[in-house]
């Protein structure tokens, strides 16, 4: 089954390839149909931004598409950067930038708990919708560490493996991480889908 990426973070498109393809689905993106939607991303939640990506570039391709909206909670910060991760700070920041942020934000803050939230939305030319979410608890690290995954991994710090995103393997990061858990409760609900129809 072909199924439309509604991003163009290759980041993401690699560990979302990575872990579908294993459930015999081919991820395309956009722009190999190409295509170039930017969504606005209005909703309040993760669930009402996935659906809104999800839907616009399922209605202009007229293939299923899925989205993946996620971010990070931390609990000093109330909750924030939140929905507005990959915006927080406005737009003139990158990823470093944002985490280098985030840091200065939380000096003196306690706890240092948080959780990676992702909410994955795949919308059918039918009308039908599936969505799947997946959350992964951790801590802010004092300072970024590890090459590895996007955004805000190398100050995602898993405290029973002593080890940020960053540090880990794409399959050790897989296994236990927002998007991997919510995936993995899309396929449940995908194979059941596919079953049906």
């Amino acid at each position: 089954m072909k199924i439309v990426l509604a991003s163009h973070n290759p980041g993401k498109m690699k560990e979302m390839s990575a872990i579908l393809a294993a459930f015999g689905v081919e991820l395309v993106l956009q722009s190999d149909l190409g295509m170039h939607i930017e969504v606005e991303e209005t909703g309040t939640t993760f669930r009402e931004n996935a659906l809104l990506k999800a839907q616009a570039v399922m209605k202009a391709t007229r293939m299923p598409a899925i989205s993946d909206d996620s971010g990070l909670m931390v609990d000093a910060l109330n909750g924030a950067p939140g929905v507005y991760s990959a915006r927080y700070g406005g737009p003139g920041l990158d990823d470093p930038g944002r985490v280098r942020l985030l840091l200065e934000n939380m000096r003196g803050q306690m706890p240092r708990t948080c959780r990676f939230v992702s909410v994955i939305t795949c919308c059918f030319p039918n009308g039908d919708v599936l969505s799947a979410r997946g959350e992964c608890e951790g801590t802010v690290a004092f300072t970024p560490m590890g090459e590895g995954g996007f955004g805000y991994d190398p100050v995602f710090f898993v405290p029973p493996l002593k080890k940020t995103f960053a540090q880990l393997t794409a399959e050790e990061k897989n296994a236990i991480s927002h998007r991997g858990k919510a995936l993995e409760a899309f396929q449940v609900k995908l194979r059941e889908y596919l079953e049906k129809s």
